[in-house]
């Protein structure tokens, strides 16, 4: 009795440049995946697009995230779009107290120069400073 070896092959992940669609193909490839007898998945091998890309294309388009795509904007997730608009008012917030400290610092700054509590030298540097 022979024994058979079979010898298994392992597949190597074909890597190949990261392709971008313009939003004309995006939305063909989603009209023709919604033509009578075709689907996501035969037009995405067709063409040999991800899935999980144009059943997001999808997604973004019923949402009314096309109009972002068709003018070649970058869309942001709603989440994504609120934390940033946070993130700008707490950095609003630090840039206004930083202003005011460094209102009260100038006015300091001008009290010694009256009082002459610090040196000529001094105050220069502290004026070049502020």
């Amino acid at each position: 009795m022979e024994a058979e070896v079979k010898a298994t092959e392992s597949v190597a992940k074909v890597s190949r440049p990261r392709r971008r669609f313009s939003s004309t193909e995006k939305i063909r490839f989603l009209e023709e995946a919604e033509t009578v007898g075709s689907s996501i998945s035969l037009v995405s091998r067709k063409y040999g697009i991800a899935g999980s890309a144009l059943f997001r294309w999808r997604q973004l388009r019923e949402s009314g995230g096309m109009t972002g795509i068709k003018a070649g904007e970058q869309v942001v997730p709603e989440s994504e779009a609120v934390e940033l608009r946070a993130q700008v008012k707490r950095l609003q917030q630090l840039l206004g107290e930083k202003a005011e400290d460094l209102a009260v610092l100038k006015d300091a700054v001008a009290l010694m120069r009256e009082k002459k509590l610090l040196s000529p030298a001094a105050l220069l540097k502290l004026e070049s400073i502020l």
